[in-house]
């Protein structure tokens, strides 16, 4: 007894141990971010310097975008696969006759049990079509942003969660609009939009598996069994979804095609950027909350840092990012230049005040770098006189930002925001 009781004893020290040592390297503050040079967007390789569009667009954009795919997310396979399309119900009175609800399922593959994305679509009844339209993927089902119980619900893994009554990796009807909070239906319709979701786990569950399930497999080669070193993680799966539910949105004759904004929080942030910055399609993009690996400079190595996200999360990126575990003044890129990727479309980045992980004055300092990008397309990037204030959004440029009062989540005072962005590029009001 006294020796198992003493082997207890030695791994409880061990695991506090090692949780404060964990703890005791992250940074929050800012007399503590080391100094750092950031890579000039405007500045090539072989250190030319770019001057016009036409050599952003020939040289700097495809360069930024290779290393990009060499370094951080990896590359997107170019395979074409077997796509189907599918309406499986449309509901031209739903939520009390304000919208028609369409649930569509893209099979991709040969076979007919293979991955498949399953778009939640809301098309406002009470405006003239086509409509505008926000995409953005939710974490646990499509059934859980809203109550409506004409919803399908996922039949995809689904990470287990006691306050969502979700156990054994599948989703009930007990989990039915858990997250109405996060995605204010009423309101985006009310204001003119389409709301377009999926869940995000039907393109590739969020969990380390070696790349096993998913879509990853339809695209190896012969004999191979995973991704190579610079070939896509999760997030580049996620994208790559992403552009799949806009071939689709493109088709509908209800949605505005070329007035799609996407959208996405913490890693689904990360991932609107990487497909906003890879497919010129949307029109609008909007990064909530995306901090590390999305809209946070890496070189500042406050709150969640390159090391902590690959020991977390090692199938979000390619295999080459952990080269730059506690090596980040190595990387050849940092995410102000994924920001200006997206140039000269307008670009939103937010942030939450006690969202110290995400970096949100990190994520400032991305935008005002990026804005070099925008000024070479002779638009306003991010204004000068930018101030870090709570509860103030910066609009003046095609760069928008805000930090918001609270914690990491998506509330009805950033869709307020989203709402007004949407309208100043979308429907031309100022």
């Amino acid at each position: 007894m006294k020796k198992t009781a003493g082997i207890v004893y030695f791994i409880i020290i061990y695991l506090l141990f090692t949780v404060n040592t964990v703890i005791a390297q992250i940074n929050y503050n800012e007399e503590k971010v080391p100094d750092y040079t950031l890579p000039d967007p405007l500045i090539t390789e072989n250190g030319e310097k770019i001057t016009s569009t036409e050599m952003w667009q020939d040289i700097r954009y495809p360069e930024l975008i290779r290393l990009f795919e060499e370094n951080v997310y990896g590359k997107t396979p170019s395979k074409k696969i077997r796509t189907r399309v599918r309406t499986i119900s449309v509901d031209k009175n739903a939520l009390d006759g304000k919208a028609t609800r369409k649930q569509i399922e893209i099979r991709f593959g040969k076979g007919k049990s293979g991955p498949s994305l399953n778009l939640l679509i809301y098309i406002p009844n009470n405006s003239s079509k086509p409509v505008p339209a926000f995409l953005g993927f939710n974490f646990y089902g499509n059934h859980t942003i809203n109550s409506d119980t004409g919803i399908i619900i996922t039949t995809s893994w689904v990470k287990n969660n006691k306050e969502f009554k979700i156990s054994e990796n599948k989703a009930t009807s007990a989990s039915r609009g858990v997250r109405e909070h996060r995605w204010p239906v009423s309101m985006i319709l009310d204001n003119g939009y389409a709301l377009i979701t999926a869940y995000y786990g039907d393109i590739d569950p969020d969990y380390d598996d070696g790349f096993q399930n998913g879509i990853h497999p339809l695209f190896y080669k012969k004999g191979q069994t995973r991704p190579g070193p610079g070939e896509w993680g999760s997030i580049g799966a996620w994208a790559w979804g992403y552009s799949r539910a806009m071939d689709y949105i493109e088709k509908d004759p209800d949605i505005s095609g070329d007035k799609v904004v996407i959208m996405g929080h913490s890693r689904l942030g990360k991932t609107a950027l990487w497909a906003g910055a890879l497919d010129p399609r949307f029109a609008l993009v909007i990064s909530n909350e995306s901090g590390c690996g999305g809209a946070a400079l890496s070189r500042r190595r406050f709150g969640e840092t390159v090391k902590r996200i690959n020991t977390s999360f090692p199938h979000w990126f390619c295999e080459n990012f952990k080269k730059y575990n506690d090596n980040e003044d190595a990387l050849p890129v940092d995410q102000h230049e994924l920001i200006a990727l997206i140039a000269p479309r307008p670009v939103y980045i937010t942030a939450a005040q006690k969202d110290k992980w995400a970096d949100p004055k990190g994520m400032f300092l991305a935008c005002k770098h990026a804005s070099s990008v925008y000024e070479l397309f002779d638009e306003k990037g991010f204004p000068e006189n930018a101030e870090l204030i709570t509860n103030k959004p910066v609009t003046g440029g095609s760069i928008w930002f805000h930090q918001r009062a609270g914690r990491h989540d998506v509330t009805a005072y950033d869709w307020e925001q989203f709402i007004k962005f949407a309208d100043r590029y979308l429907k031309q009001t100022k």
